[in-house]
């Protein structure tokens, strides 16, 4: 009996966990993730002890531990990391001059246009090596689940950073009509032109 409701919760619990940190929605889901990853390994053990498939049991009690050490590195660590951050970035925005922004917190963050909606996702930054001053973001729309998406790379005066998140001067038709940029070949600099949006047809 034991042996047949693993059966059934051990490829359940590997396919739920594999969304889980293949959505990469932040520390706290993906050290989830890798708890129900061990809820699956330990279920596909209990298979292999069941079925007598020692490859099965050996193969899933290695993965345990892996998946445990999943859990320390996400649940544990990184949330605690996050957490520091924001809570230094909640005291700034507290303050009477805000004066502090999450850096970890802006990939897969969403920015939001000058109209209030959200126009695109940021990819990640590059700063400059000698002040360490922002030096563009870049930002990902259009597509579906990444497929088909174009990137953009915007200045940093195109930006305002909050505690709250990123948001920009543009609407999402200007952010579109941006140069778009090669996934594995960024510029090494950017200019504050390429950031400025096409002035509109009258």
């Amino acid at each position: 009996m034991i042996a047949e409701i693993a059966g059934w919760i051990a490829p359940a619990a590997t396919m739920i966990a594999a969304m889980m940190t293949a959505a990469n929605l932040g520390s706290r889901v993906t050290g989830w993730g890798f708890v129900v990853f061990v809820v699956g390994s330990v279920t596909w053990s209990i298979v292999g002890i069941s079925s007598g498939q020692t490859n099965l049991l050996l193969t899933n009690g290695f993965l345990t531990l892996v998946n445990v050490v999943g859990v320390w590195r996400w649940l544990g660590r990184q949330a605690k990391y996050d957490d520091g951050g924001a809570k230094a970035a909640d005291r700034s925005a507290r303050a009477r001059v805000p004066t502090l922004f999450a850096v970890g917190a802006m990939p897969g963050s969403k920015l939001v246009g000058s109209n209030g909606e959200t126009i695109g996702t940021i990819v990640d930054a590059m700063a400059d090596c000698g002040d360490a001053r922002l030096n563009y973001v870049v930002v990902s729309e259009g597509g579906v689940g990444g497929v088909g998406e174009r990137l953009h790379a915007l200045g940093p005066e195109a930006l305002t950073f909050t505690h709250e998140g990123v948001a920009a001067s543009l609407t999402g038709e200007q952010l579109a009509a941006l140069p778009v940029i090669a996934p594995d070949d960024w510029p090494k600099s950017l200019a504050v032109e390429a950031t400025t949006p096409p002035a509109s047809k009258a």
